[in-house]
């Protein structure tokens, strides 16, 4: 399924040309490191035992019927207390209207897990307590390490969206009663960008997304304590704003390390880092970016004219040509690993 080619990049194949690999994303433990993907209607993952320098043939976990894969839908991978935890909305009926792009009317969050290394998978066990809620398809998982998940959603079963989230202390084989985490004053958050979630190396938990409040489109970030389920009041990121009347599809990314809470997002062309309550900084110009920080060293990767940029400590470098909708994750013993769709596969990277 792929080849090892110069400056050690991976290249999981497409199944065939007009099924195109899409939306990758990454986990890591001490063990393993696990790369999910979607293509056409079903979801795979391939997991690595040498940190990233190769990986095992992909296993197909499901297929559904209707499987969302643009502007950062697609299927979210965990690793926990030595489960692979794999999530993604699916459905059975083609939603209708000029909004509908393909997406199921139908559509639920579901979950599946694997307990030996990705090799078989469970049944699916559905997150979202009232049917159909999740089906705009855009969501996030994440995992402290020791059986206990958490997933976020853009949620529609009342009017407006709204954020969403259920706590799994089991490795993902059940899921609590949801959980509204926010509802904007103005009526609904922005409705087409993805949360971000992401536990604490002391279990704390923080949850990014973009509102949609006074006419700007700007990111926001709720904070839970360690243990805790409830979150205290929103604080938005950076002192810039973007005032816009409209959805960029674009959402961001969180990191943790040496008791920092990062942040990577994008306003109108640019992209910026930030820590809750600091100004931010700005990166460079393009989209869809993602963050890692590994060792006390902070990592950026997003797309800027449809080249792979990658921001490391300062410094930028263009990793690939043709490169769309990049993941990152931290390595156990140092640096991080990226993964890229690219020509119709998916492409992967150590950076140390």
């Amino acid at each position: 399924m792929f080849v090892l080619a110069a400056l050690a990049i991976l290249h999981f194949a497409p199944a065939s040309a007009d099924t195109p690999a899409r939306t990758p994303q990454l986990a890591a433990s001490e063990n393993i490191v696990a790369l999910a993907y979607g293509s056409s209607k079903s979801i795979y993952v391939a997991v690595s035992s040498n940190q990233g320098k190769d990986f095992a043939k992909p296993v197909k976990v499901a297929q559904a019927a209707i499987l969302p894969l643009t502007r950062h839908r697609g299927p979210r991978i965990a690793i926990s207390n030595g489960s692979i935890i794999v999530t993604a909305v699916t459905g059975k009926t083609e939603a209708s209207g000029p909004h509908a792009h393909g997406l199921p009317s139908d559509g639920d969050l579901v979950a599946w897990r694997s307990t030996d290394d990705g090799k078989t998978w469970s049944a699916p066990a559905r997150v979202n307590d009232v049917p159909a809620a999740p089906r705009e398809g855009l969501h996030t998982l994440t995992a402290d390490g020791n059986g206990r998940l958490f997933a976020a959603w853009l949620d529609l079963r009342d009017e407006g969206t709204r954020l969403y989230g259920a706590w799994s202390e089991d490795g993902g084989a059940t899921w609590s009663a949801n959980v509204q985490l926010y509802e904007s004053p103005d009526g609904t958050i922005c409705q087409c960008c993805h949360p971000t979630a992401a536990f604490g190396p002391d279990g704390a938990l923080d949850v990014m997304f973009r509102n949609a409040l006074g006419g700007a489109r700007d990111l926001y970030l709720l904070q839970a304590a360690a243990g805790r389920r409830s979150f205290g009041k929103p604080q938005k990121l950076g002192q810039g704003t973007w005032m816009l009347n409209a959805c960029p599809m674009d959402g961001g990314g969180i990191a943790h390390d040496a008791g920092l809470t990062v942040t990577a997002w994008r306003r109108d062309r640019e992209i910026f880092l930030a820590e809750p309550g600091k100004p931010e900084t700005r990166l460079g110009e393009g989209q869809d970016v993602a963050v890692a920080a590994s060792h006390g060293r902070t990592y950026a990767v997003w797309v800027q004219h449809s080249s792979l940029v990658s921001w490391v400590d300062g410094r930028t470098a263009t990793i690939a040509h043709k490169a769309a909708m990049p993941a990152l994750i931290a390595l156990p013993t140092r640096g991080v690993l990226a993964a890229w769709e690219q020509d119709g596969g998916i492409a992967a990277q150590s950076l140390p």
